[in-house]
């Protein structure tokens, strides 16, 4: 009995390797709060993956802070064993550096799969006296610098489009930066700030809370049909944020390219497909083998958005 036992957890753990699947626990580090968009796609992940992976689990680690670089200065000190993931940022961990207040450099992060996108959006509560865009400009050219924007994080996507937004406008409103969207979220329904420079996600996570005026989209989105985008209402705005996975520096190619195609397999899977939708997300899929044409061009737009909010000449 104790060699079938034997060998069926070997052909088990064959079945596992067959798929990408990591031996042992996964831990999936997240460089935000509970509650965000970040959090959110990762228990959807953490869904499917067990589907795919049933005999082990993916533990979830929340280690916030400073626009997610508490996590990121510490990411190359964790193990480069396969079992150890990071939740990363675009354009968080190109513009974050240019600052030097972080510790890290964009060239530590070692991004392995980028798996979404969120489009910018500016929302603001439901309950709010202004109903449209137009109310929203009106509202900020009569006092210049009074209306508050909730946003996540110190040199992050967020604050990036409220600046943003200012210029493209000719307006002046005041950014408050939080944890992570989940805190903001409090803040933002209960009136601590006017709104906030956001994601489509956050709108539609939050629909009856709160009402997006405008969104960085090609075409309307499908989920907030009344939601203008900002070509429609005169600005060439198409941005938002990529969200991923990196692992740390000493992982082996080979096994960064099996993590790569596990997160893969997660997005071509139906369900995730679906949950992304529901919850407002673009999938989207540039593994390891696109990973430094994709990198090139994202670091060059991004080093563009430094200069004009002043972090790089």
């Amino acid at each position: 009995m104790r060699g079938l036992l034997g060998a069926l957890c070997l052909i088990a753990a064959h079945a596992a390797q067959a798929q990408g699947c990591p031996e042992k626990n996964l831990l999936y580090w997240q460089a935000f709060p509970a509650g965000g968009e970040s959090d959110i796609s990762a228990r959807h992940q953490q869904l499917v993956l067990k589907k795919k992976c049933p005999s082990i689990e993916t533990i979830i680690q929340y280690k916030p802070g400073v626009g997610g670089a508490v996590m990121w200065n510490q990411l190359n000190s964790l193990p480069g064993d396969g079992l150890n993931v990071v939740g990363i940022n675009l354009p968080h961990i190109v513009l974050a550096p240019f600052e030097g207040q972080v510790q890290y450099k964009t060239e530590d992060i070692t991004p392995t799969y980028w798996f979404h996108y969120t489009p910018d959006a500016l929302v603001i509560p439901e309950s709010s006296a202004i109903k449209s865009f137009q109310d929203f400009i009106k509202a900020a050219q009569a006092e210049p610098g009074k209306l508050t924007l909730g946003g996540s994080g110190i040199n992050s996507a967020n604050h990036a489009a409220h600046e943003r937004l200012d210029s493209e406008f000719g307006i002046k409103t005041l950014y408050v930066p939080y944890k992570g969207t989940g805190d903001m979220t409090v803040a933002v329904a209960g009136g601590h700030v006017g709104g906030a420079m956001s994601y489509t996600a956050f709108a539609i996570n939050n629909k009856g809370k709160m009402r997006a005026l405008a969104v960085a989209m090609e075409k309307r989105h499908p989920l907030l049909p009344d939601t203008p985008t900002f070509k429609e209402l005169g600005v060439d705005w198409i941005d938002g944020a990529f969200r991923g996975i990196g692992m740390p520096k000493s992982t082996p190619p080979a096994v960064r390219k099996r993590m790569s195609d596990l997160w893969a397999a997660l997005n071509n899977d139906p369900e995730m497909k679906e949950l992304a939708a529901k919850s407002g997300f673009e999938l989207v899929n540039v593994g390891v083998d696109q990973m430094d044409a994709f990198m090139k061009e994202r670091i060059k737009v991004y080093t563009e958005v430094a200069k004009r909010m002043g972090l790089a000449k």
